[in-house]
């Protein structure tokens, strides 16, 4: 169900709670400034989507008005936030960034990001209602949403069936089928355990049932080490404890060659990895499948995302925030411009109208390369299977740090997964604490 205008009022004021000051929402800046000389508004736009300078042509292309100079930056917590709210605390932010969902709470708290509400709110009946809602707190809107990442399964569907797999439905059947995998060849896996992301890691506790945040009265909810997340750290636990899936880094060499040469023959991910996969790996074309994640009970039709999703946001300080909303609605509403966003990997369109979306219509390299599999099917469906009561908490990159480095020390030392979870939970309330937000 989508999240209700109540709850997201209810988690503005415990962002706002969170801030080492008032948090002051402030409104937009004035209008665009037009340049003296009459040419094009000048906005940059930072984000790490490979490609996505095909859409910023698109747009400059399509526009005499306004000009965007796109500036690549390294995804997420990993150094364009932290790049992000420097620039905004100089005074010299970029107009208009690529932040995750769970991102946005964080920079709300600190005060980052522009009330675009006046330039964008006739907008609002383009998107699908609970993304839309990731970027609104208070009845504000601080951000326009772009895509989000309903996990399915990429699988060798070739191997599957040399192996005599029938795709697995349920998890039950996941773990048979990774023994039988395991027994085929001594270097080969169903997939590999990825300690290292986090994203991953909470998108597989979401899909067993778990809600690991919840805003009550005025204090948040902590949940990370609950019934469910056991349930599936468990799991994960004994899939490593009997040596059926390779533990190891997701992006990293060892794993691309490992989706090469086919000792690993799944990953679990967000529908923007069919770009990945097709990159990394293009000598397996037509090898390749995609199917829904496996149930905990057979018969459910229960999905997840990754991290989210992914919007565009104007920074506290642009000096053209309605030029900078602007673009954020095209880029992210205009069906040429969604068309090679999804294409290129941004993720499942955010826009209601996913029909006009050539690329989702007819894709003939992508669906080549699954042997003819029309893969947006299954996303279309996981989509819509999301549990979208979810709600990101401020300090996701806390969350996310806490997890990974939990998780990874938990695998180096033996020591069970659940732990690691109860540990990550431990550190959560600390951090939020610390910052002044009330936990129950």
């Amino acid at each position: 169900m989508s999240i209700s205008v109540r709850r997201r009022t209810r988690l503005a004021t415990l962002v706002a709670a969170g801030a080492a000051a008032a948090l002051v929402l402030a409104g937009c800046a004035s209008s665009t400034d037009q340049p003296a000389d009459g040419g094009p508004v000048e906005i940059t736009f930072q984000s790490w989507v490979p490609n996505i300078d095909q859409a910023v042509d698109a747009f400059n292309e399509a526009h005499d008005d306004i000009h965007v100079t796109l500036e690549t930056i390294t995804a997420g917590p990993d150094g364009g936030y932290a790049t992000m709210l420097s620039a905004v605390q100089a005074g010299n932010p970029a107009d208009v960034v690529q932040l995750g969902y769970d991102a946005i709470p964080d920079f709300l708290i600190n005060d980052a990001l522009e009330d675009i509400t006046p330039y964008v709110a006739d907008s609002e009946d383009l998107f699908v209602p609970w993304q839309w809602q990731t970027g609104v707190f208070g009845d504000k809107v601080y951000s326009i949403p772009q895509a989000s990442g309903p996990l399915g399964q990429f699988y060798r569907a070739d191997v599957f069936a040399e192996l005599g797999i029938e795709y697995p439905e349920t998890w039950d059947e996941f773990y048979e089928a990774a023994k039988i995998v395991r027994a085929s060849d001594p270097n080969r896996y169903i997939t590999a355990f990825a300690f290292n992301q986090a994203p991953w890691m909470i998108g597989l506790a979401q899909q067993g049932g778990a809600n690991w945040f919840a805003a009550e009265d005025d204090a948040w909810t902590v949940s990370i080490d609950g019934a469910e997340t056991v349930k599936v750290a468990e799991f994960w636990q004994k899939l490593i404890d009997e040596d059926l899936v390779k533990v190891e880094a997701d992006f990293s060499s060892e794993w691309n060659a490992d989706l090469q040469n086919g000792n690993i023959l799944s990953w679990i991910s967000g529908s923007w990895a069919d770009a990945i996969l097709r990159g990394t790996a293009p000598d397996t074309a037509g090898s390749w499948a995609v199917g829904a994640l496996p149930q905990w009970s057979a018969g459910e039709n229960v999905s997840a995302t990754w991290a989210g999703g992914s919007a565009n946001a104007v920074l506290k300080g642009s000096k053209n925030p309605e030029a900078a909303a602007e673009f954020a609605v095209w880029l992210n509403s205009n069906p040429d411009s969604v068309s090679i966003l999804t294409e290129i990997g941004a993720g499942w369109p955010s826009i209601v109208d996913t029909e006009a979306i050539a690329s989702l219509q007819d894709a003939p390299e992508v669906f080549a390369f699954y042997g003819g599999q029309d893969i947006w099917d299954v996303f279309a469906e996981s989509d819509k299977a999301v549990d979208t009561s979810w709600a990101w908490p401020p300090l996701s990159s806390t969350l996310f740090a806490s997890l990974t480095d939990n998780v990874k020390a938990a695998v180096d030392s033996g020591t069970p997964l659940p732990e690691a979870y109860a540990k990550t939970q431990a550190d959560m309330v600390a951090a939020l604490e610390e910052r002044g937000i009330s936990v129950d």
